[in-house]
């Protein structure tokens, strides 16, 4: 290559660098008027009385499953309200969300307290643990190495990390879609182990002493009334239904939001706008859907704007998606039965790059003399 020819390839990828951070400083602009819409409407302002509400009729609901456990005891309709429980618990932890994300008061101290009890003490999981986790994933949604939700684990969202599986687990990663549904039902053990793991690890973690204290208050008192109101058979039978059904519930509210979308490179540069909305899928369905995924089907919005209340997503939807048109920004919307045959058939299709061997070490060790 000539001097020439280099010093213009030089200036041509100078120019592309120019274009493309003109473009990023434009949709910036853009997003800020956007922004400044949604302030002068209102949707910023707080709904105290609608979290108290939904708070309140958790509460009675919660007292309500716990008197019908009294009056069944031994019975096993029983079961029925471990099921029940399953779902109030994944109720309280969509609240617990929300005040993580300063959606409940203006306060952030405020809502950090309110989030911390109805995290640690009515879910069982660790504030902390999860404040960590989800802000770094709302940072940098479906990017790799910068998202925890994307990094390989039981399951394989990359095909470069289905690829690296091996054993057993790589026979899981290839039937991973399919297997799904089941693997959710330990999903609500996966997140209790998590938080305790995260607190008794040896990082540091503000208010540590503390939310082990709501925790150990919160599974003594459940754990002790479940054991000593029912028969120990039927005690495990209950934790079991309950478990079960809090993994279903919260993973299938949060996996349609992102798991299908694109997948963002590490080195990839994107405005906010693009960032958020690209990778983020909303639920179709309107109030019914609102209050089954507390608020999470509002995925883009939730994105843009964190600290929205669940109340004024919807109207942050309809100017979200005229702005989106404006921009010429993919706007993506599906029911939840659509958006969950996605995330089953993305996973399936991540988990073919998975090996194809299986090496069980019984089986080898039988060839050696």
């Amino acid at each position: 290559m000539t001097v020439t020819s280099a010093l213009s390839a030089r200036a041509a990828r100078t120019r592309r660098g120019e274009a493309v951070r003109a473009e990023v400083a434009r949709r910036t602009r853009t997003f800020t008027e956007l922004a400044q819409s949604v302030r002068a409407a209102g949707l910023n302002r707080r709904t105290r009385w609608f979290y108290l509400a939904v708070f309140g009729g958790l509460v009675a609901a919660l007292a309500g499953a716990f008197t019908g456990l009294v009056l069944l005891q031994d019975s096993w309709f029983a079961l029925l309200i471990a099921a029940a429980l399953g779902i109030i618990f994944t109720q309280f932890a969509f609240l617990g969300h929300e005040a993580s994300h300063r959606q409940v008061v203006t306060s952030g101290p405020a809502n950090d307290r309110i989030g911390l009890v109805l995290a640690n003490l009515f879910v069982g999981i660790s504030y902390s643990w999860w404040m960590t986790k989800h802000t770094r994933h709302h940072a940098n949604p479906n990017r790799v190495g910068k998202d925890p939700d994307i990094q390989l684990g039981t399951l394989s969202f990359r095909p470069e990390d289905a690829a690296t599986t091996s054993g057993a687990h790589a026979w899981l990663t290839r039937r991973q879609g399919w297997l799904f549904f089941p693997l959710l039902l330990l999903a609500g053990l996966d997140l209790h182990q998590a938080s305790f793991r995260g607190l008794f690890g040896r990082e540091r973690v503000k208010g540590r002493a503390l939310e082990l204290s709501l925790l150990a208050v919160r599974f003594g008192a459940y754990l002790g009334v479940v054991f000593w109101l029912l028969p120990l058979g039927l005690a495990f039978a209950f934790l079991g239904v309950q478990m079960a059904v809090f993994g279903v519930y919260m993973g299938a509210s949060f996996a349609p939001n992102h798991i299908g979308m694109p997948i963002v490179a590490a080195d990839a540069r994107l405005d906010f706008l693009d960032k958020q909305v690209l990778t983020s899928r909303n639920v179709a369905g309107g109030w019914w859907m609102t209050i089954l995924m507390g608020g999470l089907n509002y995925q883009i919005e939730h994105h843009l704007f964190p600290s929205l209340p669940r109340p004024h997503l919807s109207a942050a939807r309809r100017m979200v998606r005229q702005h989106c048109r404006d921009q010429d920004v993919k706007y993506t919307e599906t029911g939840l039965t659509e958006a969950l045959a996605i995330v089953v058939r993305h996973l399936n299709e991540v988990g073919l790059a998975a090996p194809r061997t299986f090496n069980c070490p019984t089986a080898a060790g039988m060839g050696r003399g």
